[in-house]
């Protein structure tokens, strides 16, 4: 990753980490004494606009920090980091999970995952209760689920699996990956024909068509993913690819989410392609279209808006700085 890219997301995640208002409370209130501010209830993740958010942006600063030159951002960054992931925080977030089984399930709960990975990663176990109630909670969802859940947003199921993969291998945790991954192939070895001309959806930050090959490129064998997604996706590839769009008001909430549908696509045709042998023809047409669809994402960092800034750094340092991505090595390797 350039450097002159990783102070400028880092800047940015560092104040979307100072930003406690506006933000979105999404909770379920039982009593009036659990009508509290986000900073009452959920105090490490009260910023950045919303919970999850909030914890995907200090995922992405914990994975930015080695590719600071600048001591002073650097040292922002670790005070920003200090002041936020306490002990005594992560109680009062324990307890808020404990009381409210189905809160930011699975979007918010996998990208937890990621972060504890991260924290996990460097001997950090501040976040050790959060991880194991987020496991819990991810698997078995994950096992009792009737069918997939085909959203571009937040709710759908292909993502989270994914990224509770991700984290089970960080974690050494084989039977979390061994159960996800059954749970992927359920729900998805049967898929073929994906219909890609139905995407995207106005709102769709997620591709769910690509996202399922995505998961199951984690989930199968090489040999079975390889046969999986001749069927699944024909001509991905063979010379179809997606074409990259571009937000029309950056300024809506819903409508910038295709500035983050860029970067996300991006992530999974590079992974999908990594997936494939050397010498496959789709190799070269899925990686170009991943860098182009980076490409344009860049436009969307820059936009001043709000309704992008919070989230959308963290989306552009997970292409750049993911493990699945085979151009991950060409931008500096792994994070120090």
């Amino acid at each position: 990753m350039d450097r002159a890219l990783a102070a400028h997301l880092a800047a940015d995640v560092i104040e979307n980490l100072a930003t406690p208002w506006p933000y979105q409370l999404i909770a379920l209130v039982r009593a009036p004494d659990e009508a509290l501010a986000p900073a009452e209830r959920t105090p490490m993740f009260a910023s950045c606009f919303d919970w999850h958010s909030s914890v995907h942006n200090h995922w992405a600063l914990l994975r930015l920090r080695g590719r600071l030159d600048d001591p002073e951002l650097r040292a922002r960054a670790d005070r920003a980091l200090a002041a936020s992931l306490t002990a005594e925080r992560a109680a009062a977030e324990e307890r808020h999970l404990r009381a409210h089984p189905s809160f930011e399930r699975p979007y918010g709960l996998a990208w937890l995952l990621l972060l504890c990975a991260e924290l996990r990663a460097r001997g950090d176990g501040v976040l050790a209760a959060l991880e194991r109630i987020a496991r819990d909670r991810l698997i078995a969802w994950a096992e009792i689920l009737p069918r997939p859940i085909r959203s571009g947003e937040h709710a759908q199921s292909m993502f989270a699996m994914a990224l509770a993969l991700e984290w089970a291998h960080a974690a050494e945790d084989a039977d979390a990956a061994t159960r996800i991954a059954a749970a992927a192939r359920r729900l998805h070895g049967g898929d073929r024909d994906a219909p890609f001309g139905w995407e995207p959806s106005a709102y769709d930050f997620l591709s769910p068509a690509l996202a399922t090959a995505w998961l199951m490129g984690r989930a199968c064998a090489p040999d079975a993913f390889r046969a999986w997604l001749d069927r699944f996706a024909p001509r991905l590839g063979r010379p179809d690819v997606p074409v990259p769009g571009e937000s029309i008001d950056r300024a809506d909430g819903k409508l910038a989410h295709w500035d983050g549908l860029l970067w996300s696509r991006a992530w999974m045709l590079a992974e999908i392609a990594a997936g494939l042998a050397p010498d496959d023809d789709r190799r070269a047409p899925l990686l170009a279209g991943a860098e182009a669809h980076a490409a344009r994402g860049l436009a969307g960092l820059g936009s001043g808006h709000y309704a992008g800034r919070h989230w959308l750094p963290s989306f552009a340092t997970y292409y750049y700085l993911s493990t699945g991505n085979p151009c991950r090595a060409d931008r500096g390797g792994a994070p120090t």
